[in-house]
């Protein structure tokens, strides 16, 4: 009998749920069903490779155990047996007992502050239904923020609520707006929870024009952690940002769990109007972990970054270890690599998911003066199918399956090579394996190094694409394609 390793992260966990996950498990010339016991019993049966063990008391503790089966049902191969503890029981105080309102109108900023710096170690504070106003807040370390289902955390429309800092965006420091829901300077916090059920709505309509206008710095986030080891996002929705909607920066140890962004439409449909906003952004992070979520966006769908050209490579943290499973996304332009990647990304899997109506699947992106590479990417079991003609080809994007080392360039020449120095980026070891597609943007498949640095080792396996053109290859060293079908029409 075959068998596979289940874990649990150790932040992917809450007083009464943990999450647990496993490698994907291939049968024949398909993919496996898996069984999901629990103490014994089954579960639930899926056909993804994460689940999430709800209705745990706090601190108890139960044995996981999970079985691949092949179509007809019968055990082709087995986990571990795993053992997984929820938390033990946390204080928990409510924002309301610092005389917090939730009306939607009067503001709450200091009331949930003084919550938050009251919060014993491991506590938890709670926001209960009803929509509180706020200006930003800061987090501290052990502790969970709880907005229960009904209850919304809404930023203030007034700019003088949201100090300016200097940090990262867009791969250099600079002076920002603060984000709705922040961490406080560069100093290292551990374990911190965000669930609950409820909504961080950032009121990015209104502030994104605001910010512009002043222009004392770069446009705030919804949320913005920095510097966190340990950190778990669960069941929770986050709309609305003036910029980037979630960014991480230098956080280790990271779980998103049944996340759900929005960030181009209302509750009505309607767009917000803002601009440059991607859905989530780990940058320098490493040991990350997306499952079971649903990211709708302006921009990027997800865009993993590790700082921009000199700046970037003198900090030198790359991104590094970032699995992301079982998620849906509508809109926006996929999982991206880059283009701020200057400190490196390496050790990417984007898997068994949907792209619904997303000009790409995924970019690998960056240009000269980026240095360092970008290596050991997996795009793998995902679908495509974007009707959406809002966007066509250009700098910004140049296919559904997108490598580009002239991001952004426009016009270019790909045969006028330049000097190799150590601001000439690398791009090497990407894989599309198992990836249906059909776009009727642009092009299916657009594949262009660097004529002084070629990309090297890129292979198509399995793919199965349309486009208004079909596919686009120049400057690359090391090209396979495996069983795949790349038509125009």
């Amino acid at each position: 009998m075959n068998t596979f390793k289940i874990y649990t992260p150790t932040e992917a966990r809450t007083d009464s749920s943990a999450a647990v996950l496993w490698d994907k498990v291939t049968v024949g010339e398909g993919n496996a069903e898996y069984r999901v016991y629990v103490n014994g019993e089954l579960r639930e049966t899926t056909v993804h490779t994460d689940a999430t063990i709800t209705g745990l008391e706090p601190s108890q503790v139960c044995t996981v155990f999970v079985e691949a089966v092949d179509s007809c049902g019968n055990v082709t191969a087995e986990s571990n047996p795993l053992t997984v503890e929820a938390k033990p029981c946390s204080k928990v105080i409510s924002i309301t007992d610092f005389g917090a309102v939730g009306d939607g109108v009067r503001k709450n900023t200091r009331e949930i502050q003084q919550a938050i710096d009251a919060c014993e170690e491991d506590g938890t504070v709670l926001v209960p239904k009803g929509v509180f106003v706020t200006g930003a807040l800061f987090l501290k370390s052990h502790m969970t923020l709880k907005i229960e289902a009904g209850g919304v955390l809404y930023g203030s429309p007034d700019i003088e609520d949201y100090p300016v800092f200097h940090y990262h965006f867009e791969g250099r420091q600079q002076d920002c707006y603060a984000s709705l829901i922040n961490t406080p300077g560069n100093e290292k916090l551990e374990h911190v929870t965000i669930c609950g059920g409820g909504l961080i709505n950032a009121n990015g309509k209104i502030l994104y024009r605001k910010e512009l206008d002043e222009n004392r710095g770069a446009r705030g986030r919804a949320v913005c952690l920095r510097y966190i080891d340990h950190l778990y996002l669960y069941d929770i929705s986050i709309r609305q940002s003036p910029a980037w909607c979630l960014h991480l920066v230098c956080c280790d140890h990271v779980s998103m769990n049944q996340i759900r962004i929005y960030n181009k439409f209302d509750e009505n449909g309607v767009r917000y109007g803002t601009h440059n906003g991607d859905g989530i952004d780990p940058e320098s992070c490493n040991g990350m972990n997306i499952f079971n979520s649903m990211i709708e966006s302006q921009d990027d769908n997800i865009a993993i970054k590790s700082g921009r050209d000199e700046e970037g490579r003198r900090f030198g943290v790359p991104c590094r270890n970032i699995r992301i499973t079982n998620c849906r996304f509508s809109h926006g332009f996929g999982v991206a690599v880059g283009s701020e990647m200057s400190g490196g990304v390496f050790d990417v899997l984007v898997q068994d998911c949907v792209f619904t109506d997303s000009f790409s699947v995924g970019s690998v992106k960056n240009r000269r003066g980026r240095g360092n590479e970008v290596a050991r990417v997996l795009y793998e079991d995902i679908e495509m199918v974007n009707h959406n003609p809002e966007y066509g080809d250009c700098k910004w994007f140049r296919g559904a399956i997108n490598i580009d080392q002239f991001y952004g360039v426009e016009p270019f020449d790909p045969t006028a090579a330049e000097e190799v120095t150590e601001a000439t980026p690398i791009i090497r070891d990407i894989i599309f394996r198992d990836v249906k597609l059909e776009t009727s943007a642009g092009t299916a498949v657009y594949i262009c190094g660097l004529p002084e640095m070629h990309l090297q080792n890129i292979t198509l396996e399995r793919v199965t694409a349309k486009g208004i053109e079909g596919m686009k290859v120049c400057n690359v060293d090391g090209l396979k394609i495996v069983d795949c079908s790349v038509v125009s029409g």
